[in-house]
């Protein structure tokens, strides 16, 4: 009943939506002169804050409605960014409001289609994320080239609506720099507002409120920046057909929750006698937990359920490895379906580490066995490395938990959450926090060989021998493949003293290893088609790309950015009619590689939270605004050339310094790295400040500065060739760029 009330309203939004589109056509809005003369200092901050919460809210939707997006999520915000650079070379115009709130709503109207929009935004994601060089969940290799050819059409509109909503946002901002009392107190207070967007869409993500309390607020906010009441009437009318849309069935045993990181679909299954058989769990509408009862009662009751043998389900596997009364780490410990196996198999203390707050609540308040009640759980909620950064603790049992992502760290990077997790250091790390007999195991889902073998040498490389690789098969709960290994003979021992398992393993044993010379022990093993893979480190930290390459679908759509950009600057005058200044462009590019390099490297010391994440981007805005207070009330200029080597300094320095050889605590050397990444930061802020201030035109400058940082976010795809390190190396040579531009501004005002 709720699934066919739900699809009701979805058509009727989708009309309402028609008819609202084609009113928008046919009635006129009021008229209203080219731009607004009027200076506002509130219209500067609304508008600002928008830019940074509608950015945060369109990169979120649309990555998971629209799956492939959610691996390379900064191509939407260079999409936001690329819109804001284009309205800032229109701020002598009308503000567009209305293309703006067209193009929301068709968005929202194309991906949330009533007839088989889920299968034609999936179908879309299946055609663009079929390469075999990028692993990119439950898609597969496909060859029809109409169907990717539709694809690539519907991916360029959506491009294209993304670009428009932003449009008359930067006309906004940039007619109120171009109005302010003095460049420099507008820039100030349009950092400010960017702060309070930024916060306010994570207080929105911290109280898992769904997209349509987002895109309330983005339209609520477009039409408090309309000058008359008319126009103000008009963009609220489109809240009906989009809050009708994004309406999702809820019931207690079905329903969507919006947790800071990800989106979550909960589906309870149960028998015919109404008992619950288990949770099926989705994540951007794709299969991500199943959450399962294992206990000896429920199994006895439900016989046809698990075909495999108990103790052969992937979930009590690892403890036929370890020491009895095991005490155990659990990384990704999810809705508890490893912590009821670890209480299953008597361990006398268990760490619990997962890193999504709505996650780990669902596991506390709907699994079946109630792990997370038991006194010997102690739960963490935080990142993965950073907990075995700071503990001390000594475990018999390390096990990593189907720790797979399907969402990114951050929505300034391509990187993924799970990233840091498994790389030869992390491995390194976990090995350090193992008891004498103690066993690391790794369950993964494994869909491409490239991934089997990285993580089968990576293992090879941190404990100097091979793992012991098989796959574990279940009827019921999550097959996996799975890793396991001892720095001693424990695993090694475990085999030979239990036949039964020693038979298990031969049974399912994979090979992953490129060497020719197979020991007795995989007599049998299915070998795996590998070829030599790089191992993934902190430094280059893409586990599920293949090789130091860029993989064809980066290529794809950084080419449809770079041919919409073209066609906006072949059809804007205002572009065309003047070089964008060299100087702000190489600011702008330099500035979001820099910014890269921070959230990454600190997301190493303090984890990938959303809190760490939402704290360095206001603070890295903070830093500006200080640096941008410096400038407007030091009454002698500070010297150009002393800022520009100010930052290569800066850079330099932390590229230089060895941050793994740094001595203390995670949080010490944290702090360390965050302060010599706030050297560049600062001097960066002085610069441009210093220039913004005494710019003829801030509209110019600004659009400049953005388009800059669309270059900027398609060279951060270097990383995946060159290493996140080096990406400090061309935000130096973009900053010598803007030193060129600098010298030659200031040569030609001369002359």
């Amino acid at each position: 009943m709720f699934l066919h009330i739900a699809g009701l309203l979805h058509i009727a939004g989708f009309i309402i939506g028609a008819l609202l589109l084609a009113a928008y056509r046919l009635i006129k809005a009021p008229a209203q002169q080219d731009s607004d003369d009027r200076w506002s200092l509130k219209d500067l901050i609304l508008a600002s804050a928008l830019t940074l919460f509608a950015e945060l809210a369109l990169i979120r939707w649309v990555a998971t409605e629209v799956r492939v997006f959610a691996y390379v999520k900064n191509l939407a915000l260079l999409l936001c960014f690329l819109g804001f650079g284009v309205g800032c070379a229109l701020s002598a115009r009308k503000a567009r409001w209305q293309a703006a709130v067209i193009s929301l709503l068709g968005l929202i109207m194309i991906v949330r289609l009533p007839w088989r929009g889920p299968e034609v935004m999936e179908s879309l994601s299946q055609y663009l994320g079929a390469a075999q060089d990028v692993e990119i969940w439950a898609t597969h290799a496909a060859h029809d080239v109409l169907g990717f050819g539709l694809a690539i059409t519907v991916t360029a509109i959506l491009l294209v609506l993304i670009t428009f909503i932003f449009i008359p946002i930067g006309q906004t901002v940039s007619r109120q720099l171009e109005l302010a009392p003095r460049p420099l107190y507008g820039y100030s207070w349009n950092l400010a507002g960017s702060v309070i967007g930024i916060l306010a869409f994570f207080a929105v993500s911290w109280m898992a409120l769904p997209p349509t309390f987002w895109f309330t607020i983005v339209l609520a906010a477009m039409a408090f920046l309309q000058p008359k009441r008319g126009n103000a009437l008009r963009i609220s009318a489109a809240l009906v057909p989009v809050l009708l849309l994004l309406f999702d069935r809820s019931t207690p045993d079905h329903f969507n929750l919006w947790t800071p990181y990800q989106q979550i679909e909960l589906d309870d299954k149960f028998s015919p006698n109404g008992e619950l058989l288990g949770t099926e769990i989705n994540v951007n509408h794709t299969g991500y937990q199943i959450v399962v009862n294992l206990s000896p009662d429920f199994l006895v009751r439900h016989p046809a359920l698990l075909k495999e043998a108990p103790e052969n389900n992937p979930y009590n596997l690892p403890f036929r490895f370890a020491v009895s009364n095991p005490s155990v780490l659990i990384v990704g410990s999810g809705t508890g379906n490893d912590v009821a196996a670890a209480l299953r198999h008597n361990s006398r203390s268990v760490d619990a580490v997962e890193i999504d707050p709505k996650i780990l609540e669902l596991g506390k308040s709907r699994h079946p066995e109630r792990p997370y009640s038991d006194p010997r759980v102690i739960t963490h909620l935080t990142d993965a490395r950073a907990f075995m950064k700071r503990t001390s603790a000594r475990y018999d049992l390390i096990l990593f938990g189907l720790l797979d992502s399907h969402t990114q760290m951050s929505d300034y990077s391509n990187m993924r959450l799970d990233n840091f997790v498994y790389t030869e250091e992390s491995f390194r790390e976990a090995k350090a926090l193992l008891a004498p007999d103690g066993v690391m195991f790794v369950k993964f889902q494994v869909n491409h060989s490239f991934v089997g073998q990285r993580l089968a040498e990576m293992l090879t490389h941190a404990f100097g021998k091979h793992p012991t690789v098989f796959f574990a098969d279940s009827s019921y709960s999550t097959s996996a493949t799975c890793f396991a290994i001892s720095a001693d003979g424990q695993v090694e021992s475990r085999l030979a003293a239990d036949s039964g398992l020693q038979e298990f393993v031969r049974s399912g044993h994979l090979n992953f290893s490129n060497e020719s010379a197979v020991d007795a022990s995989t007599v049998g093993a299915k070998t795996i088609d590998a070829t030599t893979v790089d191992i993934t480190t902190d430094d280059w930290p893409y586990l599920y790309h293949q090789g130091h390459w860029i993989p064809g679908i980066f290529y794809l759509l950084s080419g449809l950015v770079v041919a919409l950009a073209a066609m906006f600057y072949f059809r804007i005058p205002e572009a065309r009619s003047r070089v964008p200044s060299l100087f702000f462009f190489g600011m702008g590019a330099g500035f979001l590689l820099l910014e890269t390099q921070v959230v990454s490297r600190l997301a190493l010391y303090f984890g990938t939270t959303w809190q760490v994440n939402g704290f360095v981007i206001a603070a890295i805005l903070s830093a500006l605004l200080l640096a941008n207070y410096v400038v407007e009330h030091r009454k002698v200029d500070w010297p150009r050339w002393a800022s520009l080597l100010g930052i290569l300094g800066g850079i330099a320095f932390a590229y230089f310094v060895p941050f793994n050889r740094i001595p203390g605590s995670a949080a010490t050397v944290g702090s360390i790295a965050a302060l010599i990444f706030a050297i560049p930061i600062f001097f960066a802020g002085l610069l441009f400040a210093s220039e913004f201030r005494v710019t003829a035109s801030p509209a110019a400058a600004l659009g400049a500065n953005i388009l800059g940082a669309v270059v900027g976010g398609l060279l951060e795809n270097a990383s995946l060739v060159i290493g996140l390190k080096a990406l400090l190396l061309v935000a130096a040579v973009l900053y010598c760029l803007a030193g060129a531009g600098l010298r030659f501004t200031t040569a030609r005002t001369r002359a």
